[in-house]
């Protein structure tokens, strides 16, 4: 039996405890059931049907925090799926929910980053293909405001866990974006 096997039987176990232990409604109850079971199916790389037990679970479940995990790990699904906006849509909502989530800050802040890479690798085609310079300049100036967005997301996902994310860290060191990271 691997490791992520042993986890997952040791989170069905102790969840299924806490169900019964806790005072929770049965609509909570069974929000959490659909929220397990997605997060099975998610383990198992059936994405469609991880996305109908997160989306079941929304719907019953009304705790905040609850739902900003539901949210994150949809987020999770669109970007294994490279569907980056609706990714970041999640990762959005999540955050709106719960603050503290800095793993999704770091979604957010690494989708920003592809993308403002995809932005240079644009600039750089246009002028191998004699495009006029507005057009390379657009491409790198989009490339900068992305990273600045990926800058910032990363730095509030530094702020809330300052020994995680070492590569997001040593980026925005060598791209002059650091702020004040040796303050937390």
């Amino acid at each position: 039996m691997g490791v992520r096997n042993f986890i997952d039987r040791v989170f069905t176990v102790i969840s299924d405890l806490i169900l019964k232990v806790l005072p929770a409604s049965k609509q909570e109850k069974q929000a959490f059931a659909y929220y397990k079971a997605g997060m099975a199916a998610q383990a198992e790389g059936d994405y469609a049907e991880a996305l109908e037990n997160y989306y079941e679970s929304l719907y019953l479940d009304e705790d905040q925090y609850d739902r900003s995990y539901t949210l994150y790990n949809i987020g999770l699904i669109y970007g294994k799926n490279e569907n980056y906006p609706r990714a970041l849509e999640y990762y959005h909502q999540a955050v709106s929910l719960n603050s503290n989530l800095p793993q999704a800050l770091n979604n957010i802040a690494a989708i920003y980053h592809r993308q403002g890479l995809l932005a240079l690798e644009m600039a750089s085609q246009d002028y191998d293909s004699a495009m006029e310079i507005s057009e390379e300049y657009e491409y790198i100036e989009l490339a900068k405001g992305l990273f600045d967005k990926a800058a910032e997301y990363w730095y509030q996902a530094l702020k809330l866990a300052p020994d995680n994310y070492p590569r997001a860290r040593n980026w925005l060191r060598i791209t002059g974006r650091a702020k004040s990271l040796d303050s937390f």
